[in-house]
């Protein structure tokens, strides 16, 4: 007789979250760079935090990075439920990028962004993870978190390249060329994914009202223009 095989009475959902705003946006931290939430940033947390209790998510999971873990845990705290720390999904390094100025336009990470749109996915900086790089370490994360989480509602919370990554390899098979029309990765963006024989999205890099309200009423001068 075969043993029966468990089938989760519904999909499993992932809502793919970036961190709240850093203590400083225009410099690139990478994961070299622990750096704390801003005062912005914690209040944004905690907005996201109430806004995620009526999306009955079932668990969190955080890469290890204190600006991903101070915002993963009030959500943790307002729905009742589990933190979990996957080092795995930490932000991408960036090697001799890290503490510069950001800089979207010109420079090494719009150098980066050019060849990776033009599908040169292997080009880095020195020392810097390339997108090929990422997807490597990235998937199989994502696979272990789905395969031992299957059926639950899952709060991801990671850093604004790596939720670019995972979209454009979970939703456009990997295709960078669509870097860009995928959309802005804001402070809170969240993305919902659902797992219906292939992952789907019902909503793509949305922020929630209430963080956006946040961020409307910042100085404009410590906005990060992101990945």
């Amino acid at each position: 007789m075969n043993p029966r095989i468990h089938t989760p009475a519904e999909p499993t959902r992932v809502f793919l979250v970036r961190h709240a705003e850093s203590a400083d946006p225009t410099v690139f931290h990478g994961a070299e760079s622990d750096v704390a939430l801003s005062d912005l940033g914690h209040r944004q947390a905690h907005a996201a935090a109430e806004w995620f209790r009526d999306m009955r998510p079932t668990l969190v999971v955080s890469s290890a990075q204190r600006r991903a873990v101070d915002t993963a845990r009030p959500i943790a705290e307002a729905c009742g439920i589990r933190h979990f720390v996957d080092p795995r999904f930490h932000e991408r390094i960036v090697g001799e990028l890290c503490g510069v100025k950001f800089s979207a336009t010109d420079g090494p990470w719009a150098d980066t962004l050019r060849a990776w749109t033009n599908r040169q996915t292997g080009y880095t900086t020195p020392g810097a993870e390339s997108f090929d790089a990422l997807r490597s370490r990235l998937r199989p994360a994502w696979d272990d978190m789905v395969r031992m989480h299957a059926g639950e509602r899952i709060v991801l919370v990671s850093h604004g390249v790596v939720c670019k990554v995972l979209l454009l390899d979970l939703l456009e098979e990997g295709d960078a060329s669509r870097w860009h029309a995928l959309g802005r990765v804001a402070n809170l963006a969240v993305s919902e994914l659902v797992d219906e024989d292939g992952w789907r999205a019902t909503r793509v890099l949305v922020v929630p009202n209430a963080v956006k309200a946040l961020e409307e009423n910042a100085a404009p001068s410590m906005r990060k223009s992101e990945a």
